[in-house]
């Protein structure tokens, strides 16, 4: 596969660091861009520590002009590849949801990716190449109860996705995104003793008969495990595969 510039959004932590780490050991140059500079920097520096290609940058994904002037701002980089990652949840009945925090959750995993989607598809258009990678969730295709914001937002990606390789049916440009059951990383873990507590269970029962109950495989997804999938979404041999669902849920959703 050519080495590419991968910018992934959320990528000081979590998914989006799982999947920069993969990347750089592929030979891609990736760029860590997080709300946290300071996070984003350290990420970068632990990934070229092992000789890995990274740089960082901050910026507010749901800020419009901070995301338009990001093409400027890495030149002479041009992203070949953008993998909306940037997340957060909120575990909460529909009557106690704070309505700024519905909003944040809606701005973060919708907007945002259609912000960045804007700033550098030109670029992709112009060079005939481009990689948008979406990272949804099995909630872009199922819901969960308390969870109302997270599941509009990441059933939203897959009509923008699907709208947008329609737009790019011209050139060599996909769009499609990655939906995995439960990865356990720290924002899952925190969802973990929010169900306890909105559903008067132990931790272990949330795991056991919440989050892994509906898998037949019965075990959390791994983040190399998307990485993988978002690396073959890059290669050539997925230059037809566009406006996809690609759903990593250990059978879940075959019932």
């Amino acid at each position: 596969m050519n080495k590419r510039t991968v910018f992934i959004t959320g990528g000081a932590s979590g998914i989006g660091f799982g999947i920069a780490q993969v990347m750089v050991k592929q030979g891609h140059h990736v760029i860590i861009a997080d709300i946290n500079e300071e996070a984003a920097q350290q990420a970068a520096v632990e990934l070229a520590r092992d000789k890995g290609s990274a740089s960082a940058i901050a910026v507010d994904v749901c800020n419009a002009q901070q995301v338009a002037k990001l093409p400027e701002l890495l030149s002479p980089l041009r992203v070949d590849v953008l993998i909306n990652n940037a997340g957060i949840q909120h575990v909460s009945a529909i009557e106690n949801f704070p309505p700024e925090k519905w909003q944040q959750l809606i701005n973060i995993m919708l907007v945002g990716p259609a912000l960045l989607t804007q700033a550098f598809l030109p670029t992709m258009r112009k060079q005939n190449f481009g990689r948008i990678i979406n990272v949804g969730s099995i909630h872009s295709v199922v819901a969960s109860p308390y969870k109302s914001a997270y599941v509009a937002a990441k059933h939203g990606l897959l009509g923008f996705a699907k709208t947008i390789a329609l737009e790019t049916g011209d050139c060599d440009v996909t769009i499609n995104t990655l939906c995995p059951a439960y990865v356990k990383t720290p924002l899952v873990e925190k969802q973990i003793s929010a169900q306890a507590k909105e559903n008067n269970l132990t931790e272990e029962d949330v795991i056991n008969k919440i989050m892994l109950e509906p898998m037949p495989k019965k075990q959390f997804i791994s983040v190399e495990e998307l990485a993988d999938s978002a690396s073959f979404l890059m290669s050539a041999s997925a230059r037809n595969i566009t406006g996809q669902t690609i759903i990593l849920d250990g059978g879940w959703t075959a019932r």
